[in-house]
């Protein structure tokens, strides 16, 4: 067996890989449930270990393969394509895990900052820039992971060398084309620390009422009421105004408008609305009043204002407090409706002075 052995390297080299990769498989399913077990009640860590494990089953096994490349004898056949091939399956799974340790950083965080809670300000900041600084952190991560792997061929470090002769006109060209990624990036770092938006936040954009879904490293997700999703570059929100219901508080308040006629009894319409809001789970018993804000030729402008501890819950109010004073004037003081008031015609008044009638 020791003179086959002698007499094909390769077999010796293919046996020891193996045993190497057995022996590391071994070591890291204990390692791993030994870490497991040890960060159970620990959500960070146990988010990140739950999050790398797909990524080290297949580097851990490289990495050893890669020391039994390197101690092989240089003499075997195809032995620099081997290693050189897996040096680059090394690198990716290296780059794999680092994204998915990340990934597991910004999961454990948000785990422990839930966006469930009725006061979730904090939360929300955090958990905007855990996701936004998570995905800027993989992009580099895997553009450092490329530029690595690229670097194991000769003709790419030639290229290189190459492109830096030529750095004037093609550093140019290159910053024209990558100004919308960098800008996008940039921005994306400046929601992350600034915070004009959140996850979960209310925004007004363009006309449109939604929440912010998702915070990528390149575009905001927007969910409109009635389930579209509108599609925002993050360098907009840097140049462009938007409201922002939610930027301290999710708490708001809700204008109803009625339009009633000038001799509508305005008391037992506040009674009403009290009785109504009193009665709103909606109702966040902070704010409740009515008063009378305009008035035009027909009618009078009769606005209710009232509070939510949320805008959906301020809109159903709004919906409910509308419907309930409308049903009571129409109820109540159906006469008070506003109307189109006509004066009646008056011959004789129209009559020229000293005119009889006839």
């Amino acid at each position: 067996m020791q003179e086959l052995l002698q007499e094909n390297a390769w077999t010796a080299t293919a046996l020891v890989a193996a045993a190497a990769i057995v022996i590391v498989l071994v070591a890291r399913g204990i390692a791993r449930a030994v870490l497991l077990r040890a960060t159970r009640g620990l959500v960070v860590p146990h988010a990140m270990l739950t999050s790398v494990e797909s990524a080290t089953s297949v580097a851990i096994p490289l990495a050893a393969l890669q020391l039994v490349w390197a101690a092989a004898p240089d003499t075997l056949a195809y032995i620099e394509t081997v290693r050189h091939f897996n040096a680059i399956l090394l690198i990716g799974a290296l780059t794999w895990a680092l994204v998915r340790v990340i990934s597991g950083l910004a999961d454990g965080i948000m785990a422990r900052h839930p966006v469930t809670v009725q006061d979730n300000l904090q939360a929300r900041r955090i958990q905007t820039q855990a996701r936004v600084l998570s995905r800027s952190a993989m992009v580099l991560v895997v553009i450092a992971g490329t530029a690595m792997a690229l670097m194991t061929f000769p003709g790419a470090r030639q290229v290189g060398a190459s492109l830096l002769a030529s750095a004037g006109v093609l550093g140019i060209v290159g910053g024209l084309a990558a100004r919308p990624v960098f800008s996008n990036l940039i921005a994306g770092l400046q929601l992350a620390l600034a915070q004009p938006i959140r996850i979960d936040d209310v925004l007004i954009v363009k006309g449109e009422w939604g929440r912010v879904e998702e915070i990528t490293g390149t575009y905001v997700v927007l969910k409109i009421w009635d389930e579209r999703r509108l599609i925002i570059p993050l360098q907009w929100f840097i140049e462009n105004p938007f409201e922002n219901w939610t930027r301290s508080s999710s708490a708001i308040l809700g204008t109803v408008f009625l339009y009633l006629d000038f001799s509508t009894p305005l008391e037992p319409l506040r009674t009403e609305l009290q009785r109504v809001v009193q009665g709103a789970s909606e109702w966040d018993r902070r704010v409740c009043v009515m008063q009378v804000t305009d008035a035009t030729e027909r009618a009078m402008q009769v606005r209710i204002l009232v509070s939510a501890a949320s805008a959906g819950e301020a809109f159903d109010l709004r919906c409910k407090v509308r419907e309930a004073m409308f049903a009571f004037v129409a109820r109540e003081y159906p006469g008070h409706l506003p109307q189109v008031r006509m004066a009646a015609a008056q011959p004789d008044a129209a009559a020229p002075l000293g005119a009889q009638p006839k």
